[in-house]
């Protein structure tokens, strides 16, 4: 398919969405962006919660960023989604997608019929009954996507595609710092973490960790009895640098090292799992994009604790910007449309 296409990035408390030109080509152009609040609650650790309100928010979205088009490409995951290795024998790919349910209940929390299957591979190999497939099963829980394609409908919009958010943000990352070798592709979200490990762009390995940038938040609200607004404030400016003078500070310091402690470990963790599947591994880098990346010294920390040089992840590796727009987005603005940039590019190809 060509012609334009908006990915939708649907996140806790922001709705963002960017037009491409031609997503099929090899570097699109971003010719329209906006983003609109969402209420809070309405979204809940990537969860519509209230359909209706998020129909509200498209409608207002499509009035404010003057949307071409009403094509939509949707991502979806967090909680609602399932990623497994799974080795299948060797068949055509769609022969693999229809045998699914006969093979991965087991591997399921929810019973077949509850959720949307699919499947990535990798790569062939053999298996002790002959040629064999290796990938990724994918497991969407079926409420979760007909909620969000509902509130899509609701706002007289269509939904083109609905794709795994880890493999919309992967496909923005492999554009940014392409290498032939292997790669961490890491995204920090506000309730979620997605880490991708990539062998010369393609995914080998993922990890959804319900957990990100919101969890400091409010740890930072709850501790110090602050509002939203200063909890941020104080995350950003402090983040994990060594500036803290006033008791404020250093108690706010101490609770945002505890929490992006966390987010580091289960980056770590990961990394030395998929070591122990594969010996031997070496990084070429790290690619990391997201909140948490705005926060002061969280690259460098983030470095020391993987022993992996870290990249930030750069949009404009994967499209150009119209001359309407050229000057006037910001880097930090940019990197914040990166899920809806790779959502949009899947969404054509």
């Amino acid at each position: 398919m060509t012609g334009p296409v908006v990915g939708v990035d649907i996140g806790s408390t922001t709705l963002r969405a960017v037009e491409l030109d031609d997503a099929a080509k090899a570097k699109p152009t971003i010719v329209r962006a906006h983003e609109v609040p969402l209420p809070e609650g309405s979204v809940k650790r990537g969860d519509v919660i209230e359909v209706h309100t998020l129909a509200s928010a498209f409608k207002r979205l499509w009035a404010a960023g003057g949307f071409r088009t009403k094509d939509v490409a949707l991502g979806i995951g967090g909680q609602s989604v399932i990623v497994r290795d799974l080795t299948v024998p060797r068949m055509p790919l769609a022969q693999i997608k229809e045998s699914l349910p006969f093979q991965v209940q087991d591997l399921l929390p929810v019973p077949v019929s509850d959720a949307v299957l699919d499947y990535y591979p990798i790569g062939e190999t053999q298996s002790e009954s002959g040629p064999a497939v290796n990938g990724l099963l994918v497991a969407a829980f079926k409420q979760a996507v007909t909620t969000n394609i509902t509130a899509v409908t609701m706002a007289g919009l269509t939904a083109v595609s609905m794709d795994l958010l880890p493999f919309a943000t992967t496909r923005v990352h492999a554009l940014s710092s392409p290498t032939e070798g292997y790669a961490v592709h890491m995204n920090i979200g506000a309730n979620a973490m997605t880490i991708v490990i990539v062998q010369a762009g393609v995914p080998q390995f993922i990890r959804i960790v319900p957990a990100g940038g919101d969890d400091t938040t409010r740890a930072l609200m709850s501790r110090l009895s602050v509002s939203r607004e200063h909890a941020e404030g104080l995350k950003r400016e402090l983040g994990l640098s060594p500036l803290a003078h006033t008791d404020e500070q250093r108690r706010a310091a101490e609770v945002i090292h505890e929490s992006t402690s966390e987010l580091l470990t289960a980056v770590r963790n990961t990394l030395a799992y998929f070591a122990s599947v594969r010996p031997g591994v070496m990084y070429d880098h790290l690619s990391a994009g997201g909140g948490a990346m705005q926060m002061r010294g969280f690259n460098v920390a983030l470095a020391e604790s993987t022993r992996i040089a870290v990249v930030p992840v750069n949009p404009l590796g994967a499209v150009t910007l119209s001359r309407s727009l050229r000057g006037k987005v910001s880097e930090e603005r940019l990197q914040s449309w990166s899920t809806a940039i790779g959502l949009a590019i899947g969404g054509r190809s």
